[in-house]
């Protein structure tokens, strides 16, 4: 079967798990842009777009944190979230590597190995959330319980 034209491997995943879903698509050059760019592009409330982060504990020990676009990650509690005694923001150039995407198609499902997940808490109160849908130019609109769910992730707050 060929792939559909424009699905990407997260909205396969979110199909394959039943998980209702909006796929939202954006005009991109090259370069990723902003998380703040890509709400105002689509038209959507900041505050339910989410960015993909990846950080490293432990020499091997990787986590994920999933926080809105306008917000940063508290790294003192992000590490609290995880129990790890600290945690950095890996390098951009080790990004493909340690989850098969790029910068800027960052997205907590699909990634080549499952690492804890943690989003933060905001996104409970959001009747939605957008997450990358694996690619630049691509989001998904979904349910947070089902991004929890599908990411086998917590919530914490742990943006600031």
């Amino acid at each position: 079967m060929a792939k559909e034209p424009g699905k990407t491997n997260v909205m396969r995943i979110l199909e394959q798990a039943g998980a209702a879903y909006t796929p939202h698509f954006y005009a991109h050059g090259k370069e990723a842009v902003d998380g703040v760019t890509v709400a105002q592009s689509l038209g959507l409330p900041v505050e339910r777009v989410f960015k993909t982060l990846v950080t490293r504990g432990a020499p091997g020990e990787f986590y994920v944190f999933v926080v809105p676009v306008a917000k940063e990650l508290d790294l003192k509690a992000a590490a609290r979230a995880v129990g790890a005694k600290s945690v950095e923001m890996i390098h951009v150039a080790e990004i493909n590597k340690v989850t098969g995407y790029v910068r800027g198609g960052c997205s907590p499902l699909g990634m080549k190995k499952h690492y804890p997940t943690v989003a933060d808490a905001s996104c409970l109160g959001q009747p939605s959330m957008l997450v990358s849908a694996g690619k630049i130019g691509a989001q998904v609109e979904l349910a947070p319980a089902d991004l929890l769910r599908l990411a086998g992730a917590k919530t914490a707050e742990i943006a600031v």
